[in-house]
């Protein structure tokens, strides 16, 4: 089962084109939780993988920091936040530019206004987990932003607690 088939974009019985069965078989693994949880849980960990992923690489730190958040959002032990967070970079990188949209939509659609606030602060600090805010992580959340029904002036908000952080000011 992919990460999009908890968030039921495709249908159960279609692997995904460059779908390794190594993801199938993780995310599997993952079939014991109630449907919500996992569908929740998805969205959330695959948009900060979208933020790690924006400029194309997925920092140590920014991986931990994403460990972490899961962790603590779903009350997971480790090895079940590692395969989150794997499955999460994994479709990232595999169909990212084709599902970013779609997954943060169906995110926003199943979240609450104050979920979303949490998951916006979240992907800041994932950001900025290995020192610095870089231009496409700074643009990839503005996109986010706007997608999960925030105002510039919101997401302008919780930016400025970041300003030490973002490339452009260093």
């Amino acid at each position: 089962m992919s990460l999009l088939k908890f968030l039921g974009i495709k249908d159960a019985n279609t692997a995904s084109k460059g779908e390794t069965a190594t993801v199938r078989e993780i995310a599997a693994r993952l079939e014991r939780l109630p449907i919500e949880k996992a569908r929740f849980l998805a969205g959330f960990s695959y948009v900060l993988a979208r933020v790690a992923h924006a400029d194309l690489d997925f920092a140590d730190a920014e991986t931990r920091e994403m460990h972490r958040i899961v962790t603590g959002l779903a009350a997971l032990d480790d090895g079940e936040a590692d395969l989150v967070v794997e499955i999460a970079k994994s479709q990232a990188r595999l169909l990212g530019g084709t599902e970013n949209y779609v997954v943060t939509r169906e995110f926003r659609d199943l979240s609450t206004k104050a979920q979303r606030g949490q998951l916006l602060a979240c992907l800041y600090a994932v950001a900025a987990a290995d020192g610095v805010i870089s231009g496409p992580e700074a643009g990839e959340i503005v996109s986010i932003a706007e997608e999960l029904g925030f105002t510039r002036a919101e997401a302008n908000s919780l930016r400025a607690q970041y300003r030490d952080q973002l490339a452009e000011f260093q």
